[in-house]
């Protein structure tokens, strides 16, 4: 990692723990969970519970770790953070800060990013039904937009002829990816191999749709060609199968300067990118220790960009990279407070509630594990084996099976890595107020987004004045 005392760079002191999940987060001397300077035990009685709990500098070691891994081998490398995975403000200015860009899906990722002084031109506008405004607003501000569609061309030359401006366009492709034919990972898509989950979803262009995309730029003043992108998704954490994907945009580079004259000057190959830990943590709980680091991503996908280019003769683009869950996803935590123990024997089952729900962690209903640790007591055995389950009416499980110590009301969980989809992603299911959010930077700790109200909650609802009437309400 890059010196934390380089110029423009916020210095980061690391804590130490006797058991680290973290940089930032981990056990510390008393037996509780920590994150950075602060004992969860003590943010939980002070902030209240459900709470995310985000660590500052765990998000600038993130994005600086990944910068520096691909760096380290290839020449000209930008990060686009993808907005999506965490999308708070505080969130959006750390990675300002750290001279990051972003990738942004819709008016408000974008707006976000702005509002946080992010330069335009360090952020690339995605998505595969834009709307006018939208697209407006990335004009004006010198937004890469990555074209998804056919009629996307005259839509934005002719809100950039209107604005005076030119607008610098891509094109999100979609690869063939014959090598992933008979790769299998997970279903991030619907069903079937990789290759065939990449054509069964909705974006990008095929390459003859790309070829005649280009063709028609190339007529247009008002538009400028910047890019091409593709983003191969977390189906799977081989580092093996991204360098495949980064391979063929090489071709498709030289393919396009065959057929049109014209080779991208930079690649954006997107995001997807695994980590692991010891504990195991994301889809499946698949991602474990021998899962690939951000080195070994860059180690496998950095070369196979430069071995391409000299195999075509090309020279090497600018390269794009779109981390969100990566980066955002071991800088936080979720605590809950434990309420209802029940316990079956006859069944072998005992669910532990927490005020926690699947409404805060939507995912973990479906496929991501998230370790979940005492807070408390992190240091003490485990002994016993329990659903950690949320009081929504739904079976709401957290995590099931999980080896914890013996538990008792008032206690408290934490989930770990729930740094990325799960504020951005969070539901009022059961009209449910979502938790509030604070960021620890060393001992200091901070609200960045405020704990609902039920008037909050209620306050989209209208009711029509005769229905009002009729129950007999007052206004």
């Amino acid at each position: 990692m890059a010196a934390a005392s380089e110029p423009g760079r916020v210095a980061l002191a690391y804590p130490k723990f006797k058991r680290h999940f973290s940089d930032f987060i981990g056990v510390a001397d008393d037996g509780h969970l920590w994150v950075d300077g602060r004992d969860c035990v003590e943010l939980a009685e002070t902030f209240g519970t459900p709470l995310y709990v985000l660590s500052e500098g765990q998000f600038r070691h993130n994005a600086r770790r990944f910068l520096d891994a691909f760096g380290a081998h290839y020449p000209d490398v930008e990060v686009l953070y993808a907005n999506k995975a965490n999308n708070a403000l505080a969130v959006r200015h750390i990675m300002t800060q750290e001279g990051a860009g972003g990738d942004a899906f819709g008016v408000g990722e974008m707006y976000f990013a702005l509002l946080c002084g992010t330069p335009g031109s360090k952020l690339v506008l995605n998505g595969s039904n834009k709307s006018p405004a939208e697209i407006a607003i990335a004009v004006e501000n010198g937004v890469c937009i990555n074209l998804d569609s056919d009629d996307e061309v005259e839509m934005v030359a002719a809100v950039a002829l209107e604005c005076g401006r030119v607008a610098e366009v891509g094109i999100r492709t979609k690869l063939e990816l014959k090598p992933l034919e008979n790769r299998f990972g997970i279903p991030m898509h619907g069903e079937g191999s990789m290759a065939e989950q990449s054509h069964a979803c909705k974006w990008g262009m095929t390459y003859p749709q790309t070829v005649a995309m280009v063709k028609r730029i190339q007529g247009i003043e008002s538009l400028r060609l910047r890019e091409i992108s593709y983003h191969l998704s977390r189906m799977d954490n081989n580092a093996d199968d991204f360098a495949v994907m980064a391979r063929e945009m090489i071709d498709w580079c030289a393919r396009l300067h065959g057929d049109t004259g014209w080779a991208p000057p930079t690649i954006d190959i997107g995001g997807g990118w695994a980590y692991g830990r010891p504990e195991k943590t994301g889809p499946f709980g698949l991602d474990d220790e021998n899962t690939p680091s951000f080195e070994d991503f860059a180690a496998a996908v950095c070369p196979a960009i430069i071995e391409a280019c000299e195999a075509h003769g090309l020279p090497l683009p600018g390269l794009r990279i779109e981390p969100g869950r990566a980066i955002a996803g071991t800088c936080g935590i979720a605590l809950g407070r434990v309420g209802a123990i029940k316990t079956q024997p006859e069944y072998g089952k005992t669910w532990v509630h927490v005020d926690l729900s699947s409404n805060h962690l939507p995912r973990a209903m479906t496929t991501v594990y998230n370790h979940i640790v005492a807070a408390d007591r992190a240091s003490a055995p485990c002994t016993e084996t329990v659903d950690v389950v949320g009081g929504l009416c739904i079976p709401d499980i957290l995590g099931a099976g999980r080896e914890l110590p013996a538990i008792a009301r008032g206690d408290l969980l934490a989930s770990l890595d729930t740094g990325a989809y799960c504020e951005c992603v969070s539901l009022n299911f059961n009209a449910e107020c979502r938790p509030a959010t604070v960021m620890v930077t060393g001992s200091n700790a901070e609200v960045t987004t405020e704990r609902e109200r039920l008037t909050d909650v209620m306050a989209r609802f209208r009711v029509p004045a005769h229905l009002m009437e009729l129950s007999g309400a007052r206004a």
